[in-house]
């Protein structure tokens, strides 16, 4: 006689038995689901994350050192410095595929109709000061290991010609901003004389106009000058810096590099941040 065996008619009735895991090792409970960890994660993940992350502790340590230095503290100073050190070697090492990523930005610029003749142009003109600082800056850094067989006299040479370069394209950068700010205006001016015939539409006919269309384009146009701004500030934190490294006998004092870099290095971890 064959074996009485209970129906089940759906798996879904087949519930697994839950029990609360009291496990000492369950470490994971003591973490609840956290969205800024989350965000945390994906920005570090990234070379960008890292990079501005560093960026910041890098600049700031001048500071500190200056600090440190002005009170006495020395040795406190200096332990500060064995850590700016190596983060801003490693910083110049994270910087190993510029070439890749600058390539494709310049497929970019000369295969996409540009906003304007002069940015094109613009755009043209750092591409090429790209092209050089980049090599440049790599040849500095496998010199200065001693990687390749480059006198130091040679290496600070090239350290410095690489650091015109980037100083030309912040000054031109300046130049690009200007540009932008200038079609900003002229695109913001447009859409607020359609909002405004929109208005007087609506006045003579007595229908109400759809506006939506509008308002995302004004949306839209708040961003991007907040966008121009904030790249005014880096590169206005960028300047002194690339002209204080572009000088063979600069009077620039490091603490000075590291104000004008920190104001660099917080709008820069700011712009990563919202966008990672």
């Amino acid at each position: 006689m064959a074996a009485s065996n209970p129906e089940v008619t759906s798996v879904e009735e087949v519930k697994p038995v839950t029990r609360k895991d009291t496990s000492i090792l369950a470490l994971g409970r003591l973490f609840p689901p956290n969205k800024t960890l989350d965000h945390t994660v994906r920005f570090l993940s990234q070379v960008r994350g890292t990079d501005k992350t560093l960026m910041v502790v890098q600049y700031f340590s001048k500071i500190f050192i200056w600090y440190f230095l002005k009170r006495g503290r020395e040795s406190t100073a200096q332990r500060v410095r064995n850590l700016a050190g190596p983060i801003s070697d490693f910083r110049i090492l994270l910087r190993y595929y510029g070439l890749l990523p600058l390539i494709q930005w310049m497929q970019y610029v000369d295969g996409t109709p540009a906003a304007s003749p002069r940015l094109l142009f613009i755009d043209r003109l750092q591409n090429i000061c790209n092209l050089i600082y980049y090599p440049l800056e790599h040849i500095y850094w496998l010199g200065a290991h001693e990687v390749i067989p480059i006198s130091m006299e040679k290496t600070n040479k090239i350290a410095i010609w690489s650091c015109r370069f980037w100083a030309a394209y912040v000054v031109l950068q300046f130049v690009h901003l200007a540009e932008e700010y200038r079609l900003h205006k002229v695109r913001l001016g447009a859409v607020k004389a359609q909002v405004r015939a929109a208005d007087q539409m609506a006045k003579e006919t007595g229908q109400p106009v759809d506006k939506t269309e509008y308002k995302t384009e004004l949306a839209a146009l708040k961003a991007e000058k907040k966008g121009i701004f904030i790249n005014t500030i880096i590169n206005t934190g960028y300047l002194p810096l690339t002209v204080h490294w572009s000088l063979e006998n600069s009077t620039f004092p490091d603490v000075g590099v590291g104000i004008f870099g920190g104001i660099a290095a917080v709008a820069q971890f700011y712009v990563a941040w919202k966008s990672a």
